[in-house]
């Protein structure tokens, strides 16, 4: 089973409580529902005829935490994921916090 060659000691935990699977529930836009709601991607599995190896990434749950903040978190904050999942999320929750409701700052309120 191939592993990160930095901070395994953190990797690995949150591997394990994953159960070597993408996380994803459908954070991603796909509700994937072949797989009972979960991502079907699994570490060191293969993809597809088209694609590659499946290389799982931990990131923070939450994938608007900024790189500062997601170096802090421990492994019950981390969450496995696999690439596109993750991409696909981020852009997502960037897209969904862009187009909410403009910040009032009160200068012009009445």
């Amino acid at each position: 089973m191939s592993e990160p060659i930095v901070c395994a000691g953190l990797w690995r935990p949150v591997m394990e409580a994953a159960g070597w699977r993408c996380w994803c529930t459908g954070q991603c836009g796909t509700p994937h529902r072949k797989t009972a709601g979960r991502c079907p991607r699994e570490h060191d599995g293969y993809t597809n005829k088209h694609g590659g190896w499946v290389r799982l990434i931990v990131a923070p749950a939450d994938p608007t935490t900024t790189p500062l903040a997601a170096a802090q978190l421990g492994p019950a904050d981390l969450r496995a994921w696999c690439p596109a999942c993750h991409a696909a999320a981020t852009r997502a929750a960037r897209k969904t916090r862009a187009s909410g409701p403009p910040q009032s700052d009160g200068l012009f309120d009445l």
